[in-house]
């Protein structure tokens, strides 16, 4: 239940799922998606409201967002609320839909009273509701808004003529072995809609894999929470443990700690993100499970290095740990270098030792101190305001036709 109430409904289906394959005798096709919405939507057909767009020559744009529902500890949907927050205060007027095949029930008074006490979701005015697929969203609906693989198929077959965007956070198609559920997922960047991604890596690879109209808008950081407070030697290091999420490559991790460990013993490295409490590692470490916005600062300005592994779109993390004056060392790859060209990101190749060799040297360098401080100073001018400001320009544009 831990899972349900930190990442939502979204995530504990799918690892749900994955556990029951191995018990349940007589199989049910449960998916992110909806059978029947799966079955019904053809894509090599144009659309109903492809056929006259509609068009907002100026003033407000009712906006629905269709979503799963949010969890405490969900950075995409953090992030998605931070995009809604952004567009009601440039005047827009925002709704959301949750949209979920889970049996288990959604309470919308508790997903308020969470989002309300959540430090990592700002409060927005919108409406939240209940995705149903008989009723879709309300009539004034003027653009419509998938945030996930799943949620682009009741975008895409709502009656509403509301003109499609597709807000993409990662290449979700990657989440998933070769099967089903992967070509659902990359079927949904050949639906038509306008993308506005996470990053350029995304939207250059939409564009030019799926033939898909995108924007992008890039990754910033918020100087409210991240900061620079120890102007002293650092003695710890830092990694994003997250063994429930594939992409962010945890064992991987772990055989790059492993060799570090060996190299700098007397190093505490602290792993945070989810309690892995569970599983032996094979070195000394600090199990800080998942953290609460406040108490992340406190623990960058310990560390010297903090290791994020991603493999798909990369991670606001290394953004937040510079501007906490960690150096943040990350797997090479267009997926992370198109993403942030920030010349104190060390980009190594996907190797364990080369990952340890790399950590160790940022540890011993001798400026350290200065290059903290040099860091946090290279991310002060990215702010999340001019990424709002790109989004807003990608919707606009496309809303005033």
């Amino acid at each position: 239940m831990r899972v349900l109430r930190a990442e939502g409904p979204r995530v504990f289906i799918v690892r749900s799922l994955t556990k029951a394959s191995t018990k349940i005798a007589r199989h049910e096709t449960v998916m992110l998606v909806a059978n029947e919405d799966a079955a019904e939507l053809d894509w090599t057909q144009s659309p109903h409201w492809r056929v006259s767009p509609t068009v907002v020559e100026e003033g407000p744009v009712d906006i629905a967002w269709i979503m799963s529902p949010p969890g405490l500890e969900s950075g995409g949907h953090q992030n998605l609320f931070r995009f809604i927050d952004i567009a009601e205060k440039a005047g827009h007027r925002c709704s959301i839909y949750l949209y979920t095949t889970s049996a288990a029930a959604v309470s919308i008074p508790d997903i308020r009273a969470m989002l309300k006490s959540a430090g990592a979701y700002p409060e927005v005015a919108a409406r939240i509701t209940m995705y149903d697929r008989e009723q879709g969203v309300d009539a004034s609906t003027q653009a419509l808004v998938a945030t996930g693989w799943e949620t682009a198929y009741p975008t895409y077959l709502d009656k509403s003529d509301a003109r499609r965007f597709y807000f993409v956070q990662d290449y979700e198609a990657s989440f998933y072995p070769l099967g089903t559920e992967s070509l659902l997922a990359g079927n949904t960047y050949k639906f038509g809609f306008h993308g506005i991604t996470a990053g350029g890596w995304l939207a250059h690879k939409l564009a030019t894999e799926y033939g898909m109209t995108t924007d992008h808008f890039d990754f910033a950081v918020d100087k409210t929470h991240y900061s620079v407070t120890n102007v002293g030697r650092r003695t710890e290091v830092f990694f994003y443990a997250r063994p429930v999420t594939p992409r962010r490559a945890f064992e991987f991790g772990l055989l790059a700690l492993t060799e570090f460990a060996r190299l700098k013993p007397e190093v505490r490295i602290n792993l945070a993100g989810w309690d892995v409490s569970n599983w032996n590692i094979p070195f000394e470490y600090t199990n800080l499970s998942s953290l609460d916005i406040s108490e992340l600062n406190a623990v960058y300005n310990r560390c010297a290095a903090g290791l994020v592994m991603s493999l798909s779109n990369m991670s606001l993390l290394p953004l937040e740990l510079l501007s906490s004056g960690v150096t943040p060392v990350v797997n090479d790859g267009p997926n992370n270098r198109m993403v942030s060209d920030n010349p104190f990101i060390e980009y190594v190749p996907a190797s364990p030792l080369a990952i340890a060799r790399k950590m160790a040297e940022v540890f011993d360098h001798p400026d350290a101190v200065a290059r903290s401080i040099a860091m946090s100073e290279s991310v002060a001018q990215v702010n999340w305001s001019d990424s709002g400001v790109q989004f807003l320009a990608a919707f606009e544009g496309a809303m005033r036709g």
